[in-house]
């Protein structure tokens, strides 16, 4: 349970065409963070670009683009942090597996998970009964 400022947390079909609707979310939040001393317009950026990176991760290799299945993200924000958990129903992964994209030769995909832990304090991938999570965590202060 989340002891917040600010909660949302929406499910949505595992179909891509909802990314800009969860991007934008994040890019609301960020606007309307108070205790937030940074840069907001990068936040802003940052925050859609995570949550869609994570958000088509899950849709595209968890639930293997399984229309019948939801993906569900929660943004928790707290005073001096900001939380977000995407929900999954997948086999799911070994987080620390995953290897660095090679930034000489970049190829397409598998640059979401190196970009969300760049911009994030904080990523971890844990699997809580039927379902894994995806947490980020972004310090606020």
């Amino acid at each position: 349970m989340c002891n917040s400022i600010i909660q949302v947390e929406v499910i949505i079909p595992t179909q891509t065409k909802y990314l800009d609707l969860i991007g934008s979310i994040g890019e609301h939040i960020a606007q309307k963070l108070d205790e937030f001393s940074g840069d907001r317009e990068a936040l802003a950026y940052h925050l859609n670009l995570v949550l869609t990176e994570a958000t088509v991760n899950a849709i595209k290799h968890a639930n293997h683009n399984n229309p019948k299945d939801t993906v569900k993200i929660n943004i928790c924000i707290q005073e001096n942090e900001l939380n977000i958990k995407v929900y999954d129903h997948g086999q799911g992964f070994d987080l620390e597996s995953i290897p660095l994209p090679d930034l000489d030769h970049p190829k397409e995909g598998g640059m979401g998970l190196f970009l969300i832990r760049t911009l994030m304090d904080s990523v971890t991938y844990t699997r809580h009964g039927d379902a894994n999570i995806l947490e980020i965590i972004k310090y606020l202060s």
